[in-house]
């Protein structure tokens, strides 16, 4: 069987639908009000784990069986489309039960693993690869995507390779790229001209013949951000990142080292600022780490959010970070891995999803949180608790895995979330996990 057929027909068995993939299936309008099913039609959980919601919250299983599903947004007639790692963009109807009644292939490109954006007006589809971002027409009656073109080339595909892309609500005209370092401690990334642990911003109606190269061109968002895979729009269209911080560090002082990495550094919620305007402040990357647990860096005095050097020398310490740096503006439990957030309808709350560690016993994230914010006099958006706050008062865990638990958790065994998106009426949200049984929770509050 080919290939796309055969994509095909095994999207269709993960539903249990005996729909045939028929572009003239009805799908509802985004403006229509659908009812929150309480369980799906042949959507039977594959996975083992057992979930718990916050009081107040309840989910619901949506779709299961996907091939690590990543990257989730809503098209302008209402069809999700989900960004499969390893296959591509499959777009799904919602019927009048709330349900999935119907899925079909938009994009079939193996190489893509983690970048989805839709323009405003919901006509241009953007995917990218570890090397390239592209852009696509986008019809979203008929869910098809045609005349690919590369908007961004050269990106440098070592190290971590996923490419989140976003397009601010109010600058159609403008493409975020965010790409990682390329290592643990990635030496060379200090630098931001290496391309690496930067988020940067290209004028997509400038594009060159075969894209914008990625280290030399467009400008920047910031640079010193090690992995900055979550990019988000707040009321103002201000760009905030969650960022993937480092592995196994140790303290060295004086020749003698501590291991501190169950605790540090933390994750970070970084402001990125006006994407407009270029932003060339460094983050700290690779030198400067945010401090999780004060209490086990024993040689010096910190609080949580300050950061520190992980070996302090005559040219460069722990006060180098203070001056030089910007710390993040609110701290996440290390490890907990930070993938994406979406605000919701009136910015009073930013939902991040928590991919979950692999390095950290116990283990920690698996799960989705709530961080309050506030909007301030100047009519800024910021979060409610300051960045010195402990990780149980910055923000509340909303759904998590409670079977197994936390402590054992590991990507085959627990909720692995990655995208989120809010249907476009805000009564719900979409949440992704890629664990070994990709599967798409509804999230909503009772």
């Amino acid at each position: 069987m080919h290939w796309f057929q055969a994509t095909l027909t095994t999207t269709l068995a993960v539903f249990g639908s005996a729909l045939a993939q028929d572009e003239s299936l009805p799908g509802l309008s985004p403006r229509q009000t659908l009812p929150i099913p309480a369980s799906c039609p042949g959507v039977t959980a594959k996975s083992s784990y057992k979930l718990s919601a916050a009081s107040g919250w309840k989910y619901t299983l949506l779709a299961t069986g996907l091939s690590k599903p990543r990257s989730l947004v809503f098209d302008t007639e209402g069809h999700l489309l989900i960004l499969q790692t390893g296959l591509g963009v499959t777009a799904h109807t919602l019927g009048a039960d709330g349900c999935i009644n119907a899925t079909r292939t938009v994009l079939a490109n193996q190489q893509l693993n983690h970048g989805l954006a839709l323009s405003p007006d919901g006509k241009t589809l953007y995917v990218s690869a570890a090397p390239t971002a592209w852009s696509y027409r986008y019809d979203a009656a008929t869910m098809t995507a045609t005349g690919q073109t590369a908007v961004v080339r050269g990106m440098n595909p070592s190290g971590h390779n996923s490419r989140t892309l976003a397009v601010p609500p109010n600058r159609p005209d403008l493409l975020i790229v965010s790409l990682g370092s390329g290592g643990n401690i990635d030496d060379a990334s200090v630098k931001k001209e290496t391309g690496r642990a930067i988020v940067k911003v290209f004028d997509l109606t400038k594009t060159p013949a075969g894209g914008w190269t990625y280290n030399t061109q467009g400008w920047y968002l910031g640079y010193g951000l090690r992995n900055e895979i979550g990019i988000i729009f707040d009321g103002n269209n201000m760009v905030w990142g969650v960022e993937n911080s480092g592995d196994e560090l140790k303290r060295t002082i004086g020749g003698t080292s501590v291991d501190v990495h169950i605790d540090n550094p933390a994750e970070e919620l970084n402001y990125l600022g006006d994407p407009s305007k270029s932003n060339e402040q460094w983050y700290g990357y690779p030198t400067c780490w945010t401090v999780g647990d004060p209490s086990v860096i024993k040689d010096a005095a910190f609080k949580i959010g300050e950061q520190f050097v992980i070996t302090p020398n005559a040219t460069f310490n722990d006060a180098s970070c203070a001056k030089k740096s910007v710390p993040p503006r609110l701290s996440m439990k290390a490890h907990s891995a930070p993938i994406d957030g979406k605000f919701d309808q009136d910015y009073k709350n930013l939902y991040v999803s928590l991919h979950g560690s692999w390095n950290r016993q116990p283990a920690t994230g698996y799960k989705v949180i709530q961080i309050p914010f506030q909007k301030l006099e100047s009519g800024a958006y910021d979060p409610v608790a300051p960045p010195d706050s402990p990780f149980t008062q910055g923000y509340s865990e909303i759904l998590w895995t409670s079977s197994p638990n936390e402590n054992s958790c590991s990507s085959a065994t627990c909720l692995r979330p990655t995208g989120i998106t809010w249907h476009p009426d805000g009564s719900r949200m979409y949440v992704g996990s890629d664990g070994s049984v990709g599967e798409v929770y509804v999230l909503y509050k009772a």
